[in-house]
């Protein structure tokens, strides 16, 4: 399955899942409830923007992005950080009028039962969006995946509350929990991105990644003296690698492009998508540091 058609099925889902609790809320009148309705609305905008950005990162480069798309998919993160920021400001604003208007539910059982499935649906798309998003190192994905994740412990946090204010008898406690929803709500939000903030930054790859680079350089290097400032950066699906690769003055062209390819044919077996500059030089540019050749 490819990563475009997960991220339109996780926008019917995302409708799916609106539809139930949107019915848990009119059988109710819960205003926690309708919280958790309003951040599902949250959820379809941003899997819609996970859905163009996912194939707005797949083009190939052209003339005006020589180095690709790939850094299309942070910003549908940052924006669902945006999206989910506003839906909690909205849930305050109802929870402040209920809380000076409180009143009980109605329905309590069959609304909370239908919530329930909400969000078990949820979970488990959450749980195949998050293993999907990393496997295919899938920024839009691994973000829509924790925001639904989010919306998941929102939901059983009301539930599990609502429970408590119908057995207590304290309607209060329903505006209450919409509140803390909407707190929990922010901090997904913000967590969401600050973590995309990073791509958009040119992060490095993860200390592993670069580990594991250095010992392939290393070990299919052969024939050449060292490699020293090698870099890397991530760009969504895209791990950028390059570094300098010293040779022997007099080694032809033709066999120093061959220890170059591979060293190539090696890195991209063990990093997917990885886009790779070599710059040769001969051996008295040697720093005699970084990774000597095995």
């Amino acid at each position: 399955m490819q990563t475009g058609t997960i991220a339109a099925i996780s926008v019917a889902v995302g409708v799916t899942v609106l539809a139930i609790k949107l019915l848990a809320w009119q059988l109710t009148g819960s205003v926690a409830l309708f919280s958790d309705a309003l951040e599902s609305i949250v959820n379809v905008v941003a899997s819609g923007a996970a859905l163009i950005a996912i194939r707005y990162s797949a083009r190939p480069a052209d003339a005006n992005h020589p180095y690709g798309h790939h850094k299309a998919e942070y910003f549908s993160v940052v924006l669902e950080g945006v999206f989910i920021i506003i839906a909690a400001i909205a849930i305050l604003r109802e929870a402040y009028g209920a809380f000076l208007s409180p009143h009980a539910m109605d329905a309590p059982v069959e609304g909370l039962a239908v919530s329930a499935v909400a969000a078990l649906i949820n979970g488990a798309w959450s749980w195949f969006l998050i293993r999907e998003g990393r496997r295919r190192r899938s920024p839009a994905l691994v973000a829509d995946g924790k925001h639904i994740l989010t919306d998941v412990v929102t939901s059983a946090g009301v539930i599990v509350g609502l429970i408590a204010a119908y057995l207590t008898g304290i309607p209060r406690l329903d505006p209450i929990l919409a509140a803390l929803v909407a707190v929990n709500i922010i901090w997904a939000g913000w967590r969401l991105i600050r973590e995309s903030l990073g791509g958009l930054m040119d992060e490095a790859a993860p200390e592993k990644t670069l580990v594991e680079i250095r010992q392939i350089i290393s070990a299919h290097a052969e024939g050449a003296i060292e490699a020293h400032d090698v870099r890397t950066r991530l760009a969504g699906r895209a791990t950028f690698i390059d570094f300098h690769l010293v040779v022997a003055g007099s080694m032809p062209v033709s066999e120093a492009h061959d220890i170059c390819d591979r060293i190539e044919k090696a890195l991209r077996a063990k990093v997917p998508d990885a886009l790779i500059t070599i710059h040769v030089e001969p051996e008295e540019k040697a720093k005699h540091q970084g990774v000597l050749v095995i």
